[in-house]
């Protein structure tokens, strides 16, 4: 396994980042424990999941993922070689907790970054996470109107104002700090708007840094290289790159219209349409010609270009059996050359960002 540090802690993460959203609902706890325990013996160290997981998320399996997650840590005892990150979800005008989610404190409007709230969401996540800190507390979404979940372009309403001001949600977070709950943070589902903003009002205001930035990224979208890259970059706020297979597409195991027992695309194909598109279509099967020509299999090769972006700290991995775990994590030792890089520009630049 290879590290790198996060933001500008000491702390050095796996590239490769066990993902859970499947942990309570695609998989069992058993399976669970399977993949983590392989990951773990296989040098990961960095664990991420959010209190409204699984997925998709539903009142009668809330929380399942912590909780999974926790039993394990409890009975592993290995709290101190674990690098854990989870995420508290908002109520975004446009997004998931717009008008769903009303089982986690109320949902919708309720779901917000303040005092009150921040405070019972990470008590909650301690809880079921069977622990007395999380290591990297991150903002799921904005509270405000950004594009998130497969939209792309900005719509100004200059009446939405309602979300709770960046230095608020800053000191809420450093209220978490003091009180020894959290260690750092992070954001997610961000623009480079944000970003800036929590960065520059922290550091004015003596207030926690942001770490690190966890958004959509792999071969069919690759709108975070635009701008949030150089972001990333120049202010030390590596991304930790979620669907890195766009939602396993890249994998090519939906190719020629099969649907996998158990696979996201085929319990719920409307809910991930995001990645399920003709262009997209098209982009895979260049993408997994490629991957076949150099003999590597298609995801261990699209984790393998995600690994290779100079902003990337860690990859999110997310399997629902160990073999595709297995697959995951080899891209750590695979290195894309300048032949195979170029081959991926072509097709990308003939048609960039197919699924977004």
């Amino acid at each position: 396994m290879k590290y790198k540090k996060l933001g500008i802690t000491n702390i050095n993460v796996s590239r490769i980042c066990l993902g859970t959203m499947t942990f309570g609902e695609q998989n069992s706890e058993s399976e669970a424990f399977e993949q983590m325990n392989y990951a773990y013996n296989n040098g990961v160290n960095f664990f991420d999941t959010a209190e409204m997981y699984p997925v998709y998320p539903k009142k009668e399996t809330f929380g399942k993922s912590e909780e999974i997650i926790g039993n394990w840590i409890k009975k592993k005892k290995n709290r101190d070689k674990i690098i854990l990150a989870t995420k508290v979800a908002s109520g975004h005008p446009k997004g998931i907790g717009a008008t769903g989610l009303s089982w986690i404190r109320k949902g919708g409007k309720n779901l917000r970054f303040d005092k009150k709230n921040l405070i019972e969401a990470v008590n909650a996540s301690l809880k079921r996470l069977k622990t007395d800190y999380i290591d990297l507390y991150q903002l799921h979404w904005p509270e405000r109107n950004v594009a998130v979940f497969g939209q792309l372009d900005f719509k100004y309403d200059p009446f939405e104002n309602n979300w709770t001001p960046i230095d608020e949600v800053l000191e809420n977070l450093n209220n978490l700090v003091n009180l020894g709950k959290i260690r750092f943070i992070g954001l997610s589902n961000e623009t480079p708007w944000g970003i800036l903003n929590f960065l520059k009002i922290a550091e004015k205001k003596k207030l926690p840094r942001v770490m690190s930035v966890q958004n959509g990224y792999n071969l069919l979208n690759r709108i975070f290289d635009i701008a949030n890259s150089e972001v990333s970059i120049r202010e030390n706020c590596g991304l930790l790159a979620y669907s890195p297979l766009a939602g396993g597409r890249l994998s090519g195991k939906y190719m020629n219209g099969k649907k996998p027992h158990n696979s996201r695309y085929t319990l719920w194909p409307s809910r991930f349409s995001r990645h399920h598109t003709k262009r997209g279509e098209i982009a895979v099967a260049k993408y997994i010609k490629i991957a076949k020509k150099y003999s590597i299999l298609p995801g261990t090769f699209a984790n393998a270009f995600v690994l290779s972006r100079p902003f990337v700290t860690s990859v999110i991995v997310g399997a629902t059996s160990t073999q595709h775990l297995i697959e995951n994590i080899n891209s750590v030792n695979i290195s894309l050359n300048n032949e195979i890089l170029n081959e991926i520009e072509s097709i990308h630049l003939l048609d960039p960002n197919p699924c977004v």
